[in-house]
């Protein structure tokens, strides 16, 4: 194996793959310069500008935050071009199914489980007790029983509050649970009542209601519904489904420098397979689009697309300068550690898990996939857990989260972890679902591993677990916004 990686002809540094010792000692996932790079002159990197030299670089030397800086300042302007044709991979009639549970309204999961959504956060203790009172429920026809607690749902205030509703709306809707409590308390601003005139045609039997200041012990009021949807969930069975009803969340956080050069790849790839099978994908984390997003609008399927692109960057530009932030505060401390530098380097490798295919559609936050399938850009910021919650309410029955670092968590549904390296994938076994470090060492291309990944990625949907969800993790995160009355 080289000891370091040029990803593209135009790079002016390549990555370590390994720790070297020239004019620097150089980490593995850091950058060397491949030549003399003067002051004020580009570093390339993905064949494209990701800062600029602050001082004079010989070659050999580490090139990091001590010697470069970012490019991003002012909006830029935007200009529409029709997207070059894009040609659909082949997909075996094998692998274009999967074995799911319908829905009553058209939409598949890809588990059965009981979940608790509280309104409000005052009442997380009261659904984590209901849960843990009926974990005997579990069986060959409940996946598992979960509690989804968040501090939110009341004290709120505009946008802030509309946008927890809808969230949680879009929870309490998704297809990978067979039966939901909503638990509310009672005086909440976002209180059941509320809640009801956001699910529009919901299924009456599958979704109950229980508010805890209108029983004498909610507890045991809510076991009995928890019994009740039991009844129900058991009677279900995993049927035959297209592709076309899946849609997977493609999320990154604690990434490495090698980040942009195996597992988003490899995740970009399969991405492309699965629009090419009729499914789709979606990309978030939109402040780690700045410095890639004119990749992104260069693959919008048309005009409205473009348009909705462009808005959908320049608001949440918009957003940073409002809170008096710079859009440019990224990457975090352990993204530098593993050996990116700069907002544009991230976003570089970040963009590459979208693959090649057209944009065909972008969502505002907590707005759910449609009839348009394909590749669909999502508004929520980068934290993992704020982002990973978003693609759920989206409509994902499955997140792809690609890591260098390492993380355990797991948000309301099957989060897959993909290492970038695979020392992390032997050190951390428990977290770690699928290694793409193996690019750099065995013999496999990018197109092989990304069909080994899509292959993974049905069997989960026909049921098999991650490892977040074997140690029992599901989170939720709401994108707090405003004011806290």
């Amino acid at each position: 194996m080289p000891d370091k990686i040029r990803i593209n002809e135009l790079d002016n540094v390549a990555v370590a793959l390994e720790k070297i010792t020239a004019v620097d000692v150089i980490e593995k996932g850091h950058k060397i310069a491949l030549k003399d790079i003067h002051k004020g002159e580009a570093i390339i990197k993905y064949g494209c500008p990701i800062g600029t030299a602050t001082q004079e670089i010989p070659a050999g030397a580490h090139v990091h935050t001590h010697n470069m800086r970012t490019n991003l300042g002012p909006d830029l302007s935007y200009t529409y071009q029709a997207a070059k044709p894009w040609q659909k991979k082949n997909i075996p009639e094998e692998l274009s199914s999967f074995m799911g549970y319908e829905r009553a309204d058209g939409s598949v999961g890809i588990r059965n489980e009981i979940w608790i959504v509280p309104t409000v956060g005052c009442v997380n203790g009261n659904a984590k007790a209901i849960a843990d009172a009926c974990r005997d429920l579990v069986s060959d026809g409940i996946d598992a029983v979960i509690p989804l607690s968040h501090p939110y749902g009341c004290s709120q205030m505009g946008d802030d509050q509309e946008h927890t509703r809808e969230v949680l709306a879009g929870l309490i809707r998704h297809p990978n649970a067979g039966g939901v409590l909503v638990l509310g308390l009672g005086c909440e601003n976002s209180g059941v009542d509320v809640i009801k005139g956001y699910l529009g045609d919901y299924d009456t039997e599958r979704i109950r209601f229980l508010v805890c200041q209108d029983v004498e012990d909610e507890i045991e009021e809510g076991k009995k519904i928890l019994h009740e949807l039991a009844e129900l969930c058991k009677k279900d069975r995993r049927t035959k489904q297209p592709v076309s009803k899946l849609v997977i969340g493609l999320k990154c956080g604690g990434s490495d420098g090698l980040s942009g050069i195996t597992a988003n790849p490899v995740v970009g790839s399969f991405s492309d397979l699965m629009v090419s099978a009729g499914g789709s994908t979606i990309l978030t984390e939109v402040p780690e689009m700045f410095g890639a997003e004119t990749l992104l609008m260069e693959r919008a399927e048309n005009r409205d697309v473009f348009e909705k692109t462009v808005s959908l960057i320049g608001d949440f530009k918009a957003y940073f300068r409002a809170n008096g932030e710079t859009i440019s505060e990224n990457p975090s401390p352990g993204n530098k550690a593993g050996g990116i530098s700069t907002l544009e380097d991230k976003a570089l490798g970040c963009t590459q898990k979208s693959g090649s295919a057209p944009v065909t559609e972008v969502l505002r936050y907590a707005q759910r996939v449609g009839a348009k399938k394909g590749l669909h850009l999502l508004e929520a910021p980068g934290n993992d857990l704020v982002a990973a919650t978003a693609l759920a309410v989206s409509g994902a029955q499955l997140i792809l989260f690609t890591t260098g670092r390492g993380t355990p968590f797991a948000c309301p549904v099957p989060t897959m972890k993909i290492s970038t390296n695979s020392e992390l994938a032997k050190k951390k076994s428990r977290w770690i679902d699928f290694d793409c470090g193996r690019l750099l060492t065995e013999e496999i291309t990018k197109e092989d591993m990304a069909k080994e990944l899509y292959e993974q990625v049905l069997a989960l949907a026909n049921g098999s677990c991650v490892k977040s969800e074997q140690a029992g993790y599901a989170d939720l995160a709401i994108w707090k916004q405003g004011v806290t009355l």
